[in-house]
């Protein structure tokens, strides 16, 4: 092993808020932990002055969008490949610590796109690709405890970010992209996919026009049996997390990867944007699983030792959020039990409901769901412009079924035509401060904690996601 990958290493392991903290060194768990959770109450209550509101700013037009990727795992490459079929799209640069990453990646791109600039090898190539004057966004798809410093890093540079899910681990980290994103005036977008999927975006277009009345209540969820990937040492396959990150991950207890269900809901419910998150509760079960699981690898494979030391978040977590204007907001986590895949994307009010997951999904204004014959006729009526305009085409290009190309066209047409973003900074970290937070419930008897307004009270001014395309809709797709 080299010594740049040695550092590398070291780095990965001690990002965030430390070993100690995440249960690494057992000796001072108990005593780090109980620091961490200090910490995440204290910065909860920080006092913010909002000193520019970035919730519909509109940067100036760039008619190329220069793109610099840090990180070319399993979403990043393939970000590549899509990205490569967007008009007025330059990738000027790609950077993995691993070289192979990069070399992967050079491939997805489109026959006659010009070979980007590599960065590869060693701890802070990324900072010289970040330092590169040719680069308008940089797009950040490392382990998660990287998201933050590398965000913070390009915005002050003057780059602005687009970040994969979650943007950020602690509270104190969402406080920075905010105060960052403000003082740089550069967007920070957190990549959340999910809002781009075809019903969260009818059923958001429903909402707009009244379809459900009143909105009262919303859920959301990320059920994903993901044991054996976690599991999966990346000596032996590509698809497996690099350096194990995200198996460390799941020794903090708590909703960790609560944005795929959570952003869809926040904006059908306008949160950060004439609503806003009041203070939540949050409640685990016990580890059933990757405990044991570590445990009965390690005896056959002494990789697998350190592990089977540690202590893992409980199966299924449940956090129920109350709003400002009296709604709630149900997020459910579970990653390592036997379920069928679900993000649950409930949207209940005064005069309907939806719910998708499971398939297929349901739409009714009465006691009963609407007949098929009946949803398609408000499918035709309610899609909206972006996913009539794109749906096929995202279809054929793909990412989980279309919505990461739709969500990565549409930023791109954003910052070309100088469009505000569908996601800004706020929700980046509003909707990362959710797994921090529940930490905090769930150590403390699922007592309810505040939510901090990261928007220092503009949530009662901004105005609600734009779904029209106006001034925008401009960017072709190669083929």
């Amino acid at each position: 092993m080299s010594n740049n990958r040695r550092e590398f290493l070291k780095l990965a392991g001690l990002a965030g808020v430390g070993l100690a903290s995440t249960g690494f060194i057992s000796g001072c768990a108990s005593t780090a932990s109980a620091t961490k959770l200090g910490q995440i109450q204290e910065q909860a209550k920080k006092n913010h002055r909002q000193t520019f509101n970035m919730s519909g700013y509109a940067a100036p037009k760039l008619e190329t969008v220069r793109v610099g990727y840090i990180g070319l795992g399993m979403r990043g490459i393939e970000s590549v490949k899509r990205m490569s079929h967007i008009e007025g799209v330059e990738i000027k640069a790609l950077c993995d610590i691993r070289p192979e990453r990069v070399a992967a990646s050079q491939k997805k791109l489109t026959a006659g796109t010009p070979p980007p600039a590599t960065y590869s090898g060693k701890e802070e190539a990324w900072k010289e690709m970040v330092n590169r004057p040719d680069i308008d966004l940089v797009y950040i798809a490392t382990p998660w405890h990287l998201h933050t410093p590398m965000a913070v890093y390009a915005m002050e540079h003057g780059k602005h970010v687009a970040v994969e899910v979650p943007a950020a681990k602690t509270i104190e980290e969402c406080w920075q992209l905010v105060e960052t994103s403000e003082r740089t005036k550069k967007h920070c977008m957190m990549l959340e996919n999910c809002c781009y999927d075809f019903f969260e975006m009818l059923t958001l277009n429903m909402a707009r026009q009244g379809y459900f009345g009143e909105i009262v209540h919303g859920e959301g969820a990320y059920i994903h049996e993901l044991i054996g990937l976690n599991f999966g040492k990346t000596s032996e396959t590509q698809e497996a997390y690099y350096d194990m990150w995200r198996l460390k991950e799941n020794t903090r207890n708590g909703s960790l990867y609560p944005t795929h269900g959570l952003g869809p809901i926040c904006q059908v419910m306008n949160i950060n944007r004439g609503d806003q998150m009041d203070y939540l509760v949050s409640v685990s079960s016990n580890d059933f699983t990757m405990g044991a699981k570590a445990k009965e690898l390690a005896a056959k494979d002494s990789f697998y030792q350190p592990y089977a030391q540690m202590q893992f978040r409980g199966n299924m977590n449940t956090t129920t959020i109350r709003t400002k204007n009296g709604r709630t907001i149900m997020i459910q986590h579970d990653v390592s039990s036997i379920r069928p895949y679900s993000r649950i994307h409930l949207v209940s009010g005064t005069k309907g409901i939806a719910q998708k997951w499971p398939t297929p999904a349901k739409i009714a204004n009465s006691h009963k769901w609407l007949s098929a014959e009946d949803y398609k006729k408000v499918e035709a009526q309610y899609t909206p412009p972006l996913t009539k305009k794109l749906g096929e085409m995202a279809k054929k290009i793909g990412g989980h079924g279309g919505m990461d190309f739709l969500m990565e066209w549409r930023l791109i047409d954003c910052l070309r035509n100088g469009l505000p973003l569908d996601q800004d900074v706020y929700d980046a970290a509003l909707w990362s401060a959710i797994a921090p937070l529940s930490e905090w419930s769930v150590a403390n008897r699922s007592n309810s904690i505040d939510v901090p307004d990261f928007t220092a009270g503009a949530w009662q001014r901004n105005h609600p996601v734009d779904l029209s395309l106006a001034g925008g809709g401009t960017t072709n797709v190669r083929a």
